[in-house]
């Protein structure tokens, strides 16, 4: 204990951890998830939370290959972790609206919809419903 109260706040490993589980809405408490739901996101990425602090000007790095302990699907899309400072050397906070971890996690989950890819997504979104809608039609079809 006595280390890890040695290190500097800026050293790169004692930057909180935020995994794209933590904010998404697919997920229950059990399985990860540290905010509302009425908060949180659809299926974020770890390249989206990168790209929302960064913007705000926080000191952000990408770990690509890391993976969420909880996470029991291991494909690319649930992959990844954003390492973030939160304290400068001499302890002070990096930026005042950011005093801890969890304002850190919501502000990720309000500005990452508002992000132009996925903005542009929601389009693509609407079609594979209506797709989806003409295949269940077709199964009523089947059973009759």
């Amino acid at each position: 204990m006595a280390c890890a109260a040695a290190r500097s706040p800026a050293d790169q490993d004692r930057f909180i951890c935020i995994y794209p589980a933590y904010l998404n809405n697919k997920k229950t408490i059990a399985e990860g998830r540290r905010i509302p739901v009425s908060k949180a996101v659809e299926n974020p990425t770890a390249t989206e939370i990168q790209d929302v602090c960064s913007a705000v000007g926080l000191n952000v790095f990408l770990e690509k290959n890391k993976m969420y302990s909880r996470e029991w699907n291991r494909d690319l899309q649930y992959r990844g972790r954003v390492r973030v400072q939160l304290k400068q050397e001499d302890g002070s906070l990096c930026l005042v609206q950011f005093p801890s971890r969890k304002s850190v996690m919501l502000y990720a989950a309000e500005m990452i919809p508002k992000l132009k890819t996925r903005t542009q997504k929601t389009g693509g979104g609407d079609q594979s419903l209506q797709q989806g809608e003409g295949s269940k039609k077709g199964k009523g079809k089947k059973k009759k």
